[in-house]
This record gives structure tokens, sequence and C-alpha cells, in this order.
């Protein structure tokens, strides 16, 4: 019988940007990894609270009521209330700033701490850990100032934990109003023990460094809030050593309530390249902006031939699929799977992602590398060749490859983005330009030809569907028409009566009409719903997509918080938090702030090229 489990957007997030964790309403910590994001879970209780493993938090005669981050920062709050009892727990994953009072920079330590501030009551915390996903029961010997289980982690706090009889650590302590009580786990297995008062120190020195990183985000626009948030939730899934960003920390969250679609997102899509470097330049971080685009280009390669669509934080390929039969899934959804075979598909959006960010980077006044500029040569080049080929689209269907719309939309980007860089460094002269705007003519020609329904106007799918698809969102946000065609709008007119959902909500695709080799329901995809939102803000619909935004917005709950996808009745599905879901809502704030006729976030990088360099000439 599975046990009844705190809903995906129910849970809050913790980040030290090397690992993740999340923590239910009750005061439990359910997902651990070490010794970063994509490692064995130490903790895994959100894919089975029964195997899994988690660490729980009791305050005898109370009970959790409130919680909220504090600040501008991943440091978790929640408020306990008896009838005369007050405490407050606070849990982080603790951080440091560096030397020269920037960069994020981890101390390996798990911490919570908790404060009673009026009352006498009893804490209990107990530490079900269960290493490699729960294939191991933890094993943990006595240490001077502590617990150290096999596998290298090291439980210490003040007071000291003890073994109960299942073998399991706890901590148990009475507080009286003013007292204290701080446990921690330094999860890289080092030799750090807490001891008194250290964990104030902690607590201070973590909500600084993010303070110190917030105070430098410029934006206080439409959705203000909540584009802070989820600059702070980005931020928690960069990796800082690489500067790669995960798409979500967790793996196997269904998509749909007990269905198959279960991922493993722990690893760097660059799908999301343009937007992660647009994100950051926008809201004033340009070494996150500048330390992801790098990353970016030292996984494409050199020569670039077929680039990868997905890679690990340190620029490796994602190891192979596997399930895990032995949990059973979040809400009973299996399979559970770790690694991703998505490595090996061709998605040909890659490449206009890649030299959208780039070009974006450049006008913004990134100032990119000749070598980095050669290589980005290399990759048009590569899409000249390959552009006319099926590929296997930017959802990853899992049957045949085709023609997707999206595809060679994104085919057209790389080619205009490469024109447009190439002339805005010089180098005309170095580069076959004549060739590259022919091969771009091309592509658009054969996209209006054959990317369209002629009996409704429409874009479609795939060449030769008649069926309509999320993705097409994105063609007036490049650029590729304006947002006031008559084929933009009956496009969007359709994504919303065919794919729309209750009136904010709006699906990827049908997986019927799709085939895409699994055939099963999903939730409404929120990265879609974001971009309906902008888009309509170019079509001039500012009004519609305000209500949309907030309705949207509105779901994210207490913390602010977004997975990749949502049932009809709000419910939050699939893995979580999720970065495009974040970086489009920041993208619809945005447009939605500056209400024209052309994506703001380009808009804003053409402008501070004009500003800069004079035109750019890029319309």
């Amino acid at each position: 019988m599975v046990r009844e489990e705190t809903t995906i957007g129910a849970h809050g997030f913790l980040s030290d940007c090397h690992t993740a964790a999340l923590t239910s309403p009750e005061g439990a910590i359910t997902w651990l990894c070490t010794p970063r994001f994509d490692g064995p879970a130490f903790l895994s209780g959100v894919l089975d609270p029964d195997v899994g493993g988690e660490w729980t938090m009791e305050v005898q005669d109370a009970r959790p009521v409130a919680r909220s981050y504090m600040n501008d920062s991943l440091v978790l709050e929640t408020l306990w209330r008896g009838s005369d009892i007050e405490v407050v727990v606070r849990d982080l994953l603790a951080l440091g700033r560096g030397a020269d009072g920037r960069g994020l920079l981890r101390e390996g330590l798990l911490v919570r701490l908790v404060e009673c501030r009026s009352g006498t009551t009893a804490v209990r915390s107990r530490l079900c850990a269960r290493p490699r996903f729960g294939t191991a029961r933890a094993s943990w010997e006595a240490v001077e100032g502590g617990l150290r289980e096999a596998s290298g982690p090291l439980l210490s706090g003040v007071p000291s934990p003890t073994l109960n009889t299942s073998g399991d650590p706890e901590f148990h302590v009475e507080l009286a109003e003013g007292e204290t009580a701080v446990f921690a786990l330094d999860y890289l297995g080092g030799e750090r023990r807490l001891l008194p008062g250290q964990g104030h120190s902690l607590l201070r020195e973590t909500l600084e460094a993010w303070g110190a990183w917030a105070a430098r985000t410029h934006y206080d626009g439409v959705g203000a809030a909540q584009v802070r948030r989820s600059a702070l939730v980005l931020r928690g899934l960069l990796h800082e050593e690489s500067g790669a960003l995960i798409a979500a920390p967790t793996t196997s969250l269904p998509e749909w309530p007990q269905g198959p679609r279960n991922w493993d997102y722990r690893y760097v899509w660059h799908r999301d390249a343009a937007l992660v470097v647009l994100t950051f330049l926008r809201l004033g971080h340009e070494e996150e902006a500048g330390s992801y685009l790098r990353y970016l280009l030292g996984v494409c390669g050199q020569p670039v031939g077929w680039v990868a669509p997905v890679h690990t934080v340190d620029g490796r390929q994602p190891p192979g699929e596997r399930t895990l039969d032995h949990l059973a899934g979040h809400g009973g959804a299996r399979p559970v799977r770790v690694g991703n075979a998505a490595f090996s598909q061709h998605q040909l959006d890659v490449y206009g992602h890649v030299l959208d960010a780039a070009h974006c980077f450049e006008a913004a006044g990134g100032g990119l590398e000749r070598h980095e500029l050669r290589q980005l040569d290399a990759m048009v080049e590569a899409v000249r060749d390959l552009w006319r080929e099926p590929d296997d689209g930017v959802w990853e269907i899992r049957s045949e490859s085709r023609h997707w719309t999206n595809s060679k939309v994104y085919a057209w980007v790389c080619l205009d983005r490469a024109v447009q860089l190439a002339e805005a460094t010089g180098r005309a002269d170095e580069v076959p330009l004549g060739e590259w705007r022919e091969e771009a003519r091309a592509v658009r020609e054969q996209v209006i030809e054959h990317g369209r329904d002629p009996d409704t106007g429409s874009f479609v799918q795939s060449y030769g569907s008649t069926n309509v698809d999320g993705a097409l969102l994105r063609i007036p946000l490049l650029g590729f028409l304006h947002g006031r065609d008559p084929r933009v709008l009956r496009t969007l007119e359709r994504v919303d009566a065919e794919l729309g959902h209750g009136g904010w909500l709006v699906h990827r695709y049908d997986p019927e009409e799709t085939d895409d080799g699994i055939g099963t329901p999903e939730g409404a995809f929120l990265l879609c719903s974001f971009d309906l939102v902008s888009a309509l803000v170019l079509a001039g619909h500012h009004t519609e997509a305000s209500r949309r935004f907030h309705r949207l917005c509105e779901s994210a709950g207490d913390l602010g918080l977004l997975s990749e996808a949502m049932a009809s009745d709000g419910t939050q599905l699939g893995n979580f938090p999720q970065a495009f879901t974040h970086l489009a809502l920041i993208e619809a704030a945005v447009n939605l702030d500056g209400s024209d006729d052309r994506e703001a976030l380009h808009a804003w990088a053409r402008n501070r090229s004009r500003n800069r360099n004079g035109p750019a000439g890029w319309e």
C-alpha cells in the first residue's frame, strides 16, 4: 500500500550551488544527493517514503503552521506553534563568499537550526539515511563529536546525536525560551563538527552570501517578487564550479500521477541556453551568463559536428538510463529512472540556442574570444549540413525522427544570429556571410511553405502534420515573424484552442496525435503556458497576457517554486523546481513590463549593443 506523500509543489528547495535538498511542509528533508546534484541519493524519500529515507523533525505539542524563505535567500524558515509554544526551524545548505566578496562557496554542510521563541518543549530529529537511492541501509559508527556513516558523511550537532534501537541517528533536546539546538550533516565526508555558536555563524554567513548575490539583481517591473525568487532558484541550480545550469535537482517526479513519464533531469540541457544567458544578463548577473556560455562552448567541442543536447555539470555524457525497481516512485509512479538517454539524440534546435546565446552575450558586451567565434562559425557550418535532415526534436520524442517545424525555425535562428554576430564583431570578410544569408533565406522559405497547414493558415508541429505544438509559440519570440503576423495569430489561436486548458494552462502537444513513443497522458507544460503569455504580449493582447501570468504565478504556492508541469486543478507535476519554467516566467514578466511588439529580452540586448556601438542591425 502506497503511503500518502507530500505533493511535488509543496516541497521547499535548498541549494549550495553544488547539490540540493527538498523539504516537506511537515519538516522532513526527503531528498539529498551527494556530493553533487547528479550524485547518488543519500535521502530519496520523495520517491519512496518507506525505502528512500528522510530526516524528520518533531516538536512536542506543536505543529508547523507557516514557512518562508528568509529575505532573498534559499534559507527556509518553518514556524511551529502549540498552545504555549513557538519554535522556529531554519534549514540551509551552508554557503560562504569568495575572497572578492562574490561567488557562492559551499561549506558541504546541511544544517538544521532550531530556536525556541516561547514556552518549553522537547525536540526530536531522526536521520533515516538510505544511501545509494535506498539500496543500502546506513551504517553509522561513533566518532569524536558525532557519528560517521560508512559512505563518508559525518553527523554532528549541539547536542550530539545518538543511535536509536533501529540503528538510525537521533537528536533529542529540551528547549526553553531563547535556547537553540543545531544539527548538521557534513555530506562531503570531512571533519566538520559543529560546536556551540557555530550554527548561528553558518546561518549569518549563508544569508550574507545569498543577500550579496541577490543585491545585484536589477529588476523592479511586472512580477518583481516572482522574478527575484525565480532568479534565486536559477542561481541555486547553477553549478558554481563549472557554470552549468541543471534542468532540475530531482529525478523521476512524475509528469502525470502514477504514470511512466518519469525522467532524470539532474543534467544540463542546451535548449535552455539563450534564455539562461539573456536572463542572467538582463538581471545584472554578467558573471553567471559568461560562465554558463563558456561551459556551453566547452562541451560543444572543436571542430563542431554533431552537438549532443545534454551533458553533466562537468561536461561529460550522462550515464545511460536504468530503473530502480526497489523504489515505489512518487505517488506510485514507476519506473524510477536514473541516467538519461537523450545524449544520443540529434536535436537540431540546439545549434540555434547556442548561437542565439552567443549573439546576445556579445551584443550585451560579453566580449567573445577569437577562438570562441571560430568555434561558433564551425557550428554554423554544421547546421548548413544538417538542417535538411529530420531530427528528434526539442521534446525528445521516443519514436521516429521527423522534420519538426520548431527545429527548422531554430536552424534559421542559428544562421540569422551567425550573420549578425559576424557583422557585430567585424568579421564579415572572414566568414561566408553571403552563403549564410542565402541559407537562412532558404530555411525560412521552407518553414513557411512546409511548416504550415494550408487549410487553417497556422504553423504545425512537423512537416506534413496538421496538429499544433506548444514549441510553435517561440516563433514570434525569436523574431522569425512579427507577433501580429496573421500566421502567428492563427497559430496562437489554435494552440490555445487545442492544447490550452482553463484559460491559463497549455500542453506542449497531444501525445496521441504526436505519436511520441509513450502515448500516456501528461500535465500541461508550464514552459509553454508562460510562452503563450509572452506571445500574447507581442500579439497586442496585453490584458489577456497579464491575466494568465498572474494566474500562473498564483499556482507557485507559498514558496514561489514551480515544477515542469501542472494538472488542471493546479497540482504541480514533474521534476522540481524546473529551470526552464522559471526562465519562461522571467521572460513573460519582462515582456509584460515592456508591452512592446518585440521580445523584450532580445530587445534589451539589442539596445545595449546600440548604446555601445551604434546600430546593431538586429531587427
